[in-house]
């Protein structure tokens, strides 16, 4: 095999070794030297930088669960699987030989944080290298976006800044095979029972992304590719809403419940990584505001129908974001008001801020592939970076109103929050006021889409930038 002779494999190997060795150095640095701020900020870029210097050397996996979810999507032939899990894991051992001398003999015990048991540190893992595994098949593997969009550095290193501010609060944040025997230094017991949940974790993103996206295997039957998009079935785009909105909201009580330094951007980067991943596939709307703001805005770009089911998946995800939150933080919870706001406080920040986002994704997630005019006078939409557009804009409103507010934006937010409070005693009918002016931001959202956006509604048959196929101009069937 090709793949496996010393010409080809060497510079694979070592492309791989170099990555793993760089992420988990840099992981033990941050850790023994008490960085609490911003070190998941400098493990996501790390690791982002180092996939797009090695991506095209060895498909930069650097974790045996990405490689292992790749060897299950036939990515990855499981030879190779074998010798990167091997290179990936002498890495880490050698990284931490490195910063434990660096730091004068200083180590790492890797267990569960205080006050956390080992099932809620196994789930937090499990869940996070799922998220992991699941973006790096969608942006990198896909026939959607593989070899033709450069997002997918960002996309996967910034689930890094989403599961370390959240996850991390009660695993300590390894996601990865490589980085958990770079930290053990206890009883060198705890990093199998770390393996076990990750490599779960990645078989269940294989098993999902293939759900998500059942025309990855080619049909044999067919001997020129249509020109004319098929409609993507109900499910795929059912599973991608549910999926999308329960990483963003568990993420959203995490960080609260830790009450993590950067909360509204470890937020923000899980919203814009599940974009990347799974625009293509429903739109990536997460959102009832959203959805209602895509639909206000016409164009058949969703149906009445397709749009309630988005909907009402969205608020289930909420909800079983929250419960499951609730027992990775030991039943804690937490209410949606902030004390000292008033609800006029309140519906004025949601309001504005939920407008800012539905806003933005009509703007860059839903308009035209094309230049509106012959002349060019307008530029191409954004094609490459939309989920980095879409994802900050909760980090704007996070970090401005969260004082306020909380800074839901969000109606799967809002019910999924007021939901598993109500086990702690708390109020759920609160939760209808924020349901309603995000709606309503959504709504004013496409009425100014529309003014700002006339060219828009002179084709309405042109494919836009981030259209699941069912969107796109077949006809659609639910």
């Amino acid at each position: 095999m090709e793949a496996l002779s010393p010409k080809t494999l060497i510079p694979k190997l070592s492309a791989e070794f170099v990555g793993t060795f760089f992420l988990v150095f840099t992981i033990g640095c941050n850790v023994l030297s008490g960085q609490s701020v911003w070190a998941g900020v400098s493990i996501a870029c790390v690791l982002t930088v180092m996939i797009y210097a090695l991506g095209g050397a060895s498909g930069a996996n650097f974790n045996p669960a990405v490689s292992l979810a790749l060897g299950l999507t036939k990515d990855l032939p499981w030879p190779l699987v074998g010798c990167y899990a091997v290179t990936q894991l002498l890495a880490g051992v050698v990284a931490r030989i490195c910063y434990t001398i660096m730091f004068g003999g200083k180590s790492i015990v890797l267990q569960p944080t205080e006050g956390h048991m080992l099932w809620q540190a196994g789930l937090a893992e499990l869940l996070y290298t799922f998220m992991l595994c699941f973006v790096v098949l969608n942006t990198a593997c896909s026939k959607e976006h593989a070899g033709k969009d450069q997002f997918y550095g960002i996309a996967i290193g910034f689930v890094i800044v989403a599961g370390a501010y959240s996850g991390g609060s009660i695993s300590m944040g390894c996601f990865n095979p490589a980085v958990a025997i770079g930290l053990e230094g206890g009883t060198g017991l705890m990093a199998p029972f770390y393996w076990a949940c990750e490599l779960v974790g990645a078989a269940l993103a294989a098993v999902l992304y293939k759900v998500v996206r059942p025309d990855q295997e080619p049909k044999p039957d067919r001997l020129l590719p249509s020109l004319v998009k098929e409609p993507a079935p109900l499910l795929p785009r059912v599973v991608s809403e549910f999926l999308g909105t329960f990483f963003l909201v568990l993420t959203v009580g995490l960080n609260v419940l830790s009450g993590s330094p950067a909360g509204a951007f470890s937020i923000a980067a899980s919203l814009m990584s599940m974009i990347f991943a799974l625009g293509s596939v429903s739109g990536a709307h997460f959102n009832p505001a959203v959805t209602v703001a895509i639909m206000c805005s016409g164009r058949d770009c969703i149906s009445l129908k397709d749009g309630g089911i988005y909907i009402a998946v969205q608020i289930v995800a909420g909800i079983a974001a929250a419960f499951t939150y609730a027992a990775l933080m030991n039943g804690k919870t937490f209410g949606l008001r902030p004390d000292g706001s008033t609800w006029p406080q309140i519906c004025i920040a949601e309001f504005v801020f939920t407008f800012l986002l539905a806003f933005v994704v009509l703007s860059v997630a839903t308009i035209k592939k094309v230049p509106h005019g012959s002349d060019g006078s307008i530029p191409p939409v954004l094609s490459q970076y939309f989920g980095f557009a879409i994802g900050m804009c909760v980090t704007v409103g996070g970090i401005a109103i969260g004082k306020i507010s909380g800074g839901s934006l969000n109606p799967a937010v809002s019910v999924g929050i007021a939901g598993s409070h109500i086990l702690n005693g708390g109020m759920g009918v609160p939760c209808l006021p924020y349901v309603l002016v995000e709606i309503a931001a959504g709504a004013f959202a496409a009425g100014v889409f529309k003014v700002t956006q006339p060219s828009e509604y002179i084709d309405t048959k042109a494919p836009r930038s981030l259209s699941p196929k069912s969107f796109d101009t077949a006809p659609r069937s639910s």
